[in-house]
């Protein structure tokens, strides 16, 4: 059996460790806020002070993080993990960071330590009920030590060499926010010509955002405002100077959001519990 060492354990992060017990995996947290591990710990988790302390045992380490930045401080900031990492240990970083941020990592891990970039499409509710899809990238060899893992959250989809699972994820991430966002003009525009909002949604739901529209309205969800922006900021980074005039647009808009903290659905006017979707240090 593995010893899994899970850094963050914010919604998502946290959502995943009950799955990895569930699953009776043997778990190691660690948490920049040390009460947000109390619930794995109860049920069955072992808590860290540190980060080098979560993974000074571990055969597997996940990190689940806000950002690069946090992933970075974790990794090689003051006490860091990295320099706990045995030969042999495989990190999965299962956070949306980008291909490029994915490929300092590579440089910077010890020796011996190899990566596989593996975040996740789906929310804390499919993490688990095992329904989430891990877009996994990174030489072979490692994605099929960690597989056995992975394929406890959900199902695996083999990318390609590292930072292709990252690189995926921007891609599905920029899909959603601007889909969310176009669907919050288009209830803008139905309260500004008289249309009911439950008229107006009905009638999107059948037409060219259908899908969209459901996650655009989402109660029960987590992915924030403010992550999202960071996000679009990302895939935006990545594009450079090619032109992105609807991606620009929403990530106008997520960084004007009043409620940085809410799931995105608060961008149509739903208002869903204050939630933090990941844990930054």
């Amino acid at each position: 059996m593995n010893v899994i060492a899970l850094l963050g354990t914010g919604t998502m992060g946290a959502a995943v460790g009950r799955r990895l017990l569930a699953a009776g995996q043997r778990l190691t947290v660690w948490n920049r806020t040390p009460g947000r591990t109390g619930s794995l710990v109860a049920a069955g988790a072992r808590a860290a002070a540190t980060p080098a302390e979560a993974v000074r045992d571990a055969d597997v380490v996940i990190t689940m993080l806000t950002d690069a930045t946090a992933v970075r401080e974790v990794l090689f900031g003051a006490d860091p993990a990295a320099a706990d990492l045995r030969p042999g240990t495989h990190l999965v970083e299962m956070s949306t960071i980008g291909p490029r941020a994915v490929a300092e990592l590579t440089r910077l891990l010890p020796a011996g330590v190899p990566l596989v970039d593996a975040p996740v499409a789906g929310s804390a509710g499919a993490a688990e009920a095992g329904r989430l899809v891990v877009l996994a990238g990174g030489p072979e060899a490692a994605v099929d030590r960690v597989a056995p893992v992975l394929e406890l959250l959900g199902t695996v989809r083999r990318c390609g060499g590292l930072g292709s699972g990252a690189a995926l994820k921007l891609v599905l991430n920029t899909a959603l926010v601007t889909a969310v966002t176009a669907t919050a003009d288009a209830l803008a525009v139905a309260a500004a010509v008289g249309v009911d909002r439950r008229t107006a949604i009905e009638a999107l739901e059948v037409g060219p955002l259908r899908g969209a529209v459901a996650r655009a309205t989402a109660t029960d969800a987590a992915f924030t405002v403010a992550l999202a922006a960071k996000d679009a900021r990302l895939a935006l980074d990545a594009l450079g100077d090619v032109p992105a005039p609807v991606l620009h647009a929403a990530a106008s808009a997520l960084a004007a959001a009043p409620h940085p903290h809410e799931d995105i659905a608060a961008l149509t006017g739903v208002r869903p519990t204050t939630t933090h979707d990941k844990e930054q240090p």
